[in-house]
């Protein structure tokens, strides 16, 4: 039984972080396809005295 647990987690943590990933990614290409998002303070046609969107 212990000899599977170690890869039954390793896989399974594995799984968490590709699966995190994919979602985080289709949220940044949907962000990116949006021509109504805002734009970073960082990006060079942001405003710079603007509210970051992350605080």
């Amino acid at each position: 039984m212990v000899d599977l647990l170690l890869p039954v987690l390793a896989f399974g943590t594995m799984l968490a972080f590709i699966l995190f990933a994919l979602v985080s990614q289709q949220k940044v290409l949907a962000r990116k396809a949006d021509p109504d998002a805002p734009k970073s303070t960082l990006a060079a046609d942001g405003d710079p005295h603007g509210r970051p969107l992350d605080v």
